[in-house]
């Protein structure tokens, strides 16, 4: 275990990180591009201006970080847990997201225009002001998201929990859903369906 390091203008473009883990530790300046993770934990980690651009990472977790200014251009998460992490002023598309915890992650205003997320629990996530235009939300587990303002224009959102969205308070023009999750909305609105 790696404990309250920091590593500065590091170059660790296409590394591979296997069952490794880094608690309370910066990375400031880390080129990651095209690396990946294999069941690796980064804990209370600080990341600011990394380079994740085209990343893989596998069953690995990022739990309680920090992401700013990151740029995670292409990066694919599979299986990962992201749970109570946040991300500011970073670069988050085209990101490909498949099953997993990103519960509790604060996304507020974020950039997310065309990213996939499928099968995800993101429980209580923080998607207010979000853009996510032309996204795909698939199997996601939202309840308790905050979703106030959250710009869902022409997203996928089949088979998502949409139990916590006020469509009064979003953009949902052209968004793409199933017949339950169309009654749920229809309650939502005070609707009786019959």
């Amino acid at each position: 275990m790696i404990e309250g390091e920091t590593f500065r203008n590091e170059d660790w473009y296409g590394d591979e990180f296997t069952d490794s883990t880094y608690v309370g530790c910066t990375f400031l300046h880390v080129d990651l591009m095209e690396a990946s993770t294999r069941g690796t934990v980064f804990q209370d980690c600080t990341f600011g201006n990394v380079q994740f651009n085209a990343s893989r990472h596998t069953d690995s977790a990022f739990l309680r970080c920090t992401f700013k200014r990151c740029n995670l251009f292409e990066a694919e998460f599979t299986g990962c847990k992201f749970v109570g992490s946040t991300f500011t002023e970073s670069d988050l598309r085209p990101l490909r997201v498949v099953g997993g915890d990103w519960s509790f992650v604060g996304l507020p205003g974020a950039d997310l225009r065309g990213v996939r997320f499928d099968g995800v629990r993101m429980r209580e996530v923080d998607l207010t002001a979000a853009n996510c235009t032309e996204a795909a939300l698939v199997n996601v587990d939202l309840s308790g998201a905050q979703l106030q303002h959250v710009n869902l224009v022409r997203c996928d959102l089949r088979g998502s929990d949409l139990s916590a969205l006020d469509p009064s308070a979003a953009r949902l023009s052209g968004a793409v859903i199933d017949a339950a999750q169309a009654v749920v909305i229809a309650q939502t609105l005070g609707l009786e369906v019959r």
